[in-house]
């Protein structure tokens, strides 16, 4: 599975960003999708998530309600709305998708995309 995101940029608090994440390769294996984010010397966090099959969703109380997360399965692409962008949402953003096998879990990451929020 290969993961590509887009959409990153440099807004205004307050602003608003979708990102994208286009799916390649095996993805009819694909159980789960997720965007996490990274700021320099912390650990990379749970922004949202969404089940492929039910399309079940999760978010990090951070985000809730600003944040909507989502998946087109027909183009192998998951998109992840912000919205009322905050400074602290400023991070590079990764794409993951899980794939749950019988006795093991495999995990596939983007390159990253960055988001900047100026205040």
């Amino acid at each position: 599975v290969q993961l590509v995101e887009s959409g990153g940029g440099l807004v205004q608090a307050g602003d608003s960003l979708r990102l994208s994440c286009a799916a390649s390769g095996t993805t009819n294996s694909i159980n789960a999708m997720g965007w996490y984010r990274q700021t320099p010397g912390k650990q990379r966090e749970l922004v949202a998530a969404i089940t492929i099959g039910r399309g079940s969703t999760n978010y990090a109380d951070s985000v809730k309600g600003r944040f909507t997360i989502s998946r087109d399965n027909a183009k192998n692409t998951m998109y992840l709305q912000m919205n009322s962008l905050k400074p602290e949402d400023t991070a590079v953003y990764y794409c993951n998708a899980q794939i749950f096998r019988l006795l093991s879990r495999e995990e596939y990451w983007g390159q990253g995309t960055q988001v900047t929020v100026s205040s």
